[in-house]
């Protein structure tokens, strides 16, 4: 049976509904007409058309603001729901007084009895409104209970330490190639570090973020410290404390013991002094195992003080070698120059212009262009770029120097994991030496922007490469500085040649081999040119023919 009543004395609540159902046995469908009851003033249901009214309202106020619930911040959403339990709580605490307000946070005020004391309630209440709704009433005020504790969860100030590690974690979320960040959730694990790496000193924070770097296992992807960061600067500004070595990772496993592969030697440096070669394997400086250590530890360990020395035991082909190093300022002039004149007369004569690039440091693409601009004056009609034990260096410079050989076409397509992102490419309004014959030579030490400009010039059709298939490094890095002088090195992309050929692990492969007995010095190549009886001689045609 339900019940319908309003009042029209009762002016302590507005108008009110209350409902229940109500079980008789003797209820037949004969007595089912409705009955409409007089209005008899009760105390307690004066206290329970308050209550009633009360719930209506909360229940319509609440609709109300829930339609935007999800635009409500946490602060505003604990703020309406203590005001709601507030209200209820002095509604109802005289005759269910099991909550409590306290020190702003919603909760049960003893949890031993609560039960009965819900069922008591329940009872007083039950003659003017419904089992169902009790329950309800309960259930509901328990929900917004846990809500409030739950939803305000601790927080803390974020430290200096913590904020140099976002730094370093926001570099890597905008910058780094892959954006499934080697299969993890980058987001979470920003979190997890915060809540439970120790950051209470500047070396705890590094170790934190090298630790982060480690789980994308990229070994080009690393942390800089401030005086690393440093030494980095000043090797791609054109000199370096050191031995004169670039190295690298093995390509290939052979069964051969593990450790670090020599890429090249500067010429004229310690290093190239003591007779190391391009693929020679470093198994220990000075005692330490390079089993386990990766190319910028080694690097690190390499460079040194002007003057000191280092012991690096070496494999060269099968035979195992100790070196003894000492280490000095090596001058990273990138470029040599030399005019060879090859035997002729006439139409036949040839004046070719040979240039050795070493590296590609800010002034690499200035220092060819003035090499270029010397040999035309001595009227030569052909160049040979040398790019072998080439360990490559700053990008930007490999696609200058590209542009000066190029009079169109793309140099380069940077990808990331969704395919090509940017293309790089010339319209030949910086080419200075497009027209003339060039051979280019490359060998298993030409690695990162050498790859690039090689494999620019040969799918343009511009030169001829000899030698053998280069490293294989297919990644480009960028450096980021951080606000402590510490920086990033991070890769940004892999990279494809003109032809979409991806090098990584793979090399450019050239069009022709070298003589095995070919030499690497300027004097050496000339003199292959110049006498057939040479068993490295090439003659002029086998020098740029396709």
């Amino acid at each position: 049976m339900e019940v319908l009543a309003s009042s029209s004395s009762a002016s302590l609540s507005p108008h009110f509904a209350i409902s229940y159902t109500y079980k008789n046995p003797n209820f037949t469908a004969k007595a089912a007409t409705p009955q409409v009851l007089p209005w008899k003033p009760h105390p307690i249901r004066i206290v329970k058309a308050q209550l009633r009214s009360c719930l209506l309202c909360k229940r319509t106020n609440a609709r109300n603001k829930l339609r935007n619930w999800s635009n409500i911040d946490g602060a505003s959403k604990h703020y309406f729901l203590l005001q709601s339990i507030s209200r209820l709580h002095k509604n109802i605490s005289s005759k269910c007084g099991f909550f409590s307000i306290s020190y702003g946070r919603f909760k049960l005020r003893r949890y031993s009895g609560t039960i009965q004391k819900v069922i008591d309630c329940s009872e007083k209440i039950r003659p003017h409104v419904s089992v169902l709704s009790v329950h309800l009433l309960v259930g509901v005020m328990l929900v917004m209970s846990l809500s409030v504790s739950v939803s305000k969860s601790p927080s803390w100030a974020l430290t200096e330490e913590n904020l140099l590690f976002l730094e370093a974690w926001r570099t890597i979320d905008r910058a780094y190639v892959d954006k499934t960040f080697n299969g993890q959730s980058w987001f979470r694990y920003r979190e997890n570090a915060l809540r439970n790496e120790p950051m209470n000193t500047r070396e705890q924070t590094y170790t934190a973020i090298r630790k982060m770097l480690a789980t994308l296992d990229d070994p080009f992807t690393r942390f800089l410290e401030p005086e690393k960061f440093k030494s980095l600067r000043s090797g791609t500004q054109g000199a370096l404390t050191g031995v004169g070595l670039s190295i690298g990772y093995p390509t290939q496993f052979d069964g051969s013991p593990a450790g670090l592969v020599v890429i090249s030697a500067a010429p004229g440096g310690p290093a190239n002094r003591a007779g190391l070669l391009p693929g020679d394997v470093i198994l220990a400086i000075d005692d330490t195992s390079t089993e386990m250590m990766g190319i910028y530890d080694a690097a690190e360990r390499l460079q040194g003080p002007e003057g000191s020395s280092v012991e690096l035991t070496i494999r060269s082909g099968p035979e195992i070698k100790h070196v003894a190093l000492t280490r000095e300022k090596v001058s990273l002039n990138p470029v040599k120059s030399r005019l060879c004149q090859v035997p002729g007369s006439g139409r036949d004569s040839r004046r070719i212009g040979y240039i050795k690039l070493t590296s590609f440091n800010q002034n690499a693409s200035g220092a060819v262009k003035e090499a270029i601009d010397t040999l035309r004056s001595n009227s030569v009609n052909a160049f040979v770029l040398d790019l072998r034990d080439n360990s490559g260096g700053l990008f930007p410079e490999g696609i200058e120097i590209a542009k000066i050989w190029l009079d169109k076409g793309v140099i380069v397509y940077i990808c990331d994991s969704r395919g090509v992102r940017d293309i790089y490419d010339t319209d030949g309004s910086n080419a200075i030496a497009a027209s003339e014959p060039l051979a280019v030579l490359v060998n298993k030490g030409t690695a990162s922007a050498s790859e690039i400009l090689a494999g620019a010039l040969k799918d343009n059709k511009r030169a001829v490469l000899f030698g053998e298939p280069t490293y294989g490094k297919g990644k480009i890095q960028s450096v980021f500085e951080l606000s402590d002088g510490s920086g990033l090195a991070v890769t940004v992309a892999r990279y494809e040649t003109p032809a979409h050929t991806d090098i990584d692990k793979v090399g450019v492969i050239p069009d022709h081999p070298l003589p095995t007995t070919f030499p690497k010095d300027e004097e050496g190549f000339c003199s292959c040119l110049q006498d057939p009886a040479s068993t490295c001689y090439m003659n002029r045609v086998q020098l740029f023919a396709r």
